[in-house]
């Protein structure tokens, strides 16, 4: 197996050979031992997956970072008082990143972000789906609002976790 040659770090030539070549502990690289053919210095060098920044595409057409700590604080505000871990969350959050790493999009509209983000509190906490959706939708009278509820009724998922809470 052929690897790409570098530049030494103490001599700068360009013939080395590889030594060892093992993942990283974490499994997101490859860590390679390297020893430069001219001077024998021994480096360490690492690849990883060029990861593009995905982005968010905001309503009004501005773009953003996308940004897993304002995924999860907007998830975190709507399971308030609710018995939902922080854990839980950030497992959906993982979830949907996921999801969205997948996909060939770098650029993805913000109602989708909140789609997946309501879908993920439907299934966890059905009372923390209406409290992001009620915010998320805008809804802008009560009759929106209890047509949510009503419609979130008809929806046949439920967490085993208020399954458990309401056993008697």
């Amino acid at each position: 197996m052929r690897h790409k040659k570098m530049y030494c770090s103490k001599c700068g030539a360009l013939e080395d050979k590889v030594i060892d070549s093992r993942p990283s502990k974490d499994g997101k690289s490859i860590r390679r031992r390297r020893e430069c053919v001219s001077c024998t210095f021994r480096y360490t060098t690492y690849e990883q997956i060029e990861q593009t920044e995905m982005r968010i595409v905001k309503r009004d057409g501005r773009s953003e970072p996308l940004d897993k700590q304002k995924i999860i604080g907007g998830m975190l505000k709507a399971c308030e008082k609710r018995p939902i871990t922080l854990s839980m969350v950030e497992a959906a959050v993982e979830e949907i990143i996921t999801s969205f790493e997948t996909g060939l999009e770098r650029e993805i509209p913000s109602r989708t972000v909140g789609a997946k983000v309501m879908e993920a509190l439907h299934s966890l906490d059905e009372i923390a789906y209406i409290r992001y959706a009620s915010v998320y939708r805008q809804f802008e009278d009560l009759g929106e609002f209890i047509d949510e509820i009503q419609q979130l009724g008809a929806r046949p998922k439920r967490s085993e976790l208020q399954t458990e809470m309401f056993k008697a």
